[in-house]
Parts: structure tokens; C-alpha cells; sequence
């Protein structure tokens, strides 16, 4: 892997947790041996012989957050780690999002959404079954989306199940100059309930949302074309999930242009496909990809744990 400078824009991240000495307890954490090797596509990298339930220390993590905007996905495989240690090392990026679902938070973990197909002893769900089956970037509808997710696989099916991730850097720098033009400037209404209904209608896992949820996920405005906090780089910011409508544009317009972004947005030649090995944890940065969960047989159990990094207000 080439590596770059760091860049020269920086987001704020959460101030790490400190002891007696308030000194954080990873600073002085030895050095761990590992290799980021780039796979063969537009995007994604696995990140080699690194142990996330061990301490991390500055110039380790230094690394990898040069990895992960590098790469903009990043692989790390058979982590045996907990909850709890899943969550530290995701506090190392920031704050973290609390998802509006709170019923299908991790007990005693509100900060990880079980994303899953199983269900309890009194056959409810216990998890969001059905997440992902449009691209989307995560809560592109809050007013500071998301930096990341984090998904660590804790029970994977046999067949099926398999993530798809479309660089929308790429996206942007091939658009027609005309499209180019014609979105320049522009900004788009983003909502969680876009298409809310359409899936609960479909589907046992979401359920009917309280008048104090829908508050808590009213629609936001965004750029269409957002420029990456850290690197500079523009990218595309509309999905087939949460944009609902481009801003200040004739109604006939916005469809149309949202229907050729869409398509722009997610063709082949920018797109991986993570195919799920036991204990993976999988690492993107929501300010530069979309991804789609490719499904699964009903019948196989799917359960995953993910938490999101809080970002900064897109611009």
C-alpha cells in the first residue's frame, strides 16, 4: 500500500477515556504486527494480523485511519472480540449514533443495533431482518450522518448474505459533464421514512413507529455532491433508500435526475461484494460509499452486530 500524507482536514473525534495517571490506557499498548492489503477493485482493503481486542496504540491507529480513507472499506478478519470491546474500539472514531429502533438494541448495549433475522423464545425479532435491501449511506437522514459503521458477523448463513459496497467518488468523477452541471449546487431532502411503510408492509421486522420516533427522524436536507471532511474528495450523496427529492427543482426534474444518479451510483465496474467469513468485522466509511444487503434465504439464521460513528455536517 501507498502511503500518503495525512490529510489536511480532520474531523473531531471523541476524546479517548483516560485512567488514574489520565493517561488513555491504549497509549502506551505495544505495537501490533500487522499488513492493510488492498483487494483487487474499485475499493476495500483486509487489514492483517491485527488483534481488535487489544489495545491500539497511537501510531497503530494512526495507520489504519490512513487505511480506511484509503480504502474506504476495511476487513478484519475472525475477531473474537465482545460487545464491549466492539464498542471501545469503535469509540476510538467518535461519538457513537444510538439508531432510532432502540427495541433492537444489544441489551445492556444500546449502542449496538442487532442486525437480524432471528427470532426470541416468544418468536418476535430480535433484530432489523431486513436492513439494507435498498443502497443507502447510514443515516444519511440524521443532520450529521454517519462517518462509519462497524458490522461484526456473530451467526452467518450458510448460503447468501453478502454485502455489496459502490464507491461514490467513483461515481461522481464519471458522471456526464452534463449531469455534473445540472447537479452542481444542488441539495437533496433526505428521510428515514421514505420508504419505512412500503418495508413494514413487506416484512415482520419493523415495527409501527411512535409519534416521538418520527420526531426523532425528520427530513434533512443534504448536498447532492459532498465533499469528503478528510480528503477533499467530492462524492455522491443520494441513495435509492433515503433521498426522497432534489431541492428547489420542478418535481418532474428531481425524479429524473435522481432515476440517473441512482443508476450511475451503483453500476458494476465500482462495486464490491464482501462475502462473509465467521467473526469477519467490516469496517466503511458511510462520507464515501453506498452499500446494499444482498439477502439471504428466509430460512437460514443471519445475526450481526452494528454500531455507527457520528460525523460531521456534510458540506
Amino acid at each position: 500500500m501507498t502511503v500518503l500524507p495525512a490529510p489536511s482536514r480532520t474531523t473531531s473525534r471523541a476524546a479517548p477515556p483516560t485512567g488514574a495517571t489520565g493517561v488513555a490506557p491504549w497509549s502506551d499498548a505495544p505495537s501490533q504486527d500487522f499488513q492493510v492489503h488492498a483487494f483487487d477493485e474499485p475499493l476495500g482493503a483486509e487489514v492483517v494480523g491485527l488483534d481488535l481486542s487489544r489495545p491500539l496504540n497511537d501510531a497503530d491507529f494512526a495507520r489504519l485511519h490512513r487505511a480506511h480513507l484509503d480504502h474506504h472499506v476495511l476487513v478484519f478478519r475472525d475477531q473474537r472480540i465482545t460487545p464491549a470491546e466492539h464498542v471501545a474500539f469503535s469509540r476510538r472514531w467518535g461519538p457513537l449514533q444510538i439508531h432510532v429502533l432502540r427495541n433492537f438494541q444489544l441489551p445492556g448495549h444500546p449502542e449496538i443495533l442487532q442486525v437480524s433475522n432471528v427470532r426470541d423464545a416468544q418468536g418476535q425479532p430480535v433484530g432489523l431482518g431486513d436492513a439494507g435491501q435498498y443502497w443507502h449511506s447510514d443515516l444519511s437522514y440524521k443532520e450529521r450522518p454517519s462517518l462509519g459503521s462497524l458490522l461484526h458477523a456473530q451467526e452467518l448463513p450458510a448460503e447468501g448474505g453478502d454485502t455489496l459496497f459502490a464507491n461514490q467518488h467513483h461515481a461522481y468523477d464519471g458522471l456526464p459533464l452534463a449531469l455534473k452541471t445540472a447537479i452542481a449546487g444542488k441539495r437533496a431532502e433526505h428521510s428515514y421514512l421514505a420508504r419505512y411503510e412500503e418495508l413494514r408492509a413487506r416484512n415482520p421486522w419493523r415495527p409501527k413507529l411512535s409519534a416521538e420516533q418520527i420526531a426523532e427522524v425528520k427530513p434533512v436536507p443534504q448536498p447532492v455532491v459532498r465533499t469528503h471532511p478528510e480528503t477533499g474528495r467530492r462524492a455522491l450523496f443520494v441513495s435509492e433508500h433515503f433521498t426522497t427529492r432534489i431541492l428547489d427543482v420542478p418535481e418532474d426534474e428531481s425524479r429524473d435526475l435522481l432515476a440517473q444518479l441512482f443508476e450511475h451510483s451503483s453500476r458494476k465496474s465500482i462495486v464490491y461484494r464482501h462475502r462473509w467469513l465467521p467473526h469477519d468485522l467490516v469496517f466503511w466509511d458511510n462520507r464515501s460509499l453506498l452499500h446494499l444487503a444482498a439477502g439471504c434465504p428466509d430460512h437460514l439464521r443471519r445475526h450481526l452486530h452494528r454500531t455507527t460513528i457520528e460525523g460531521d455536517v456534510p458540506a
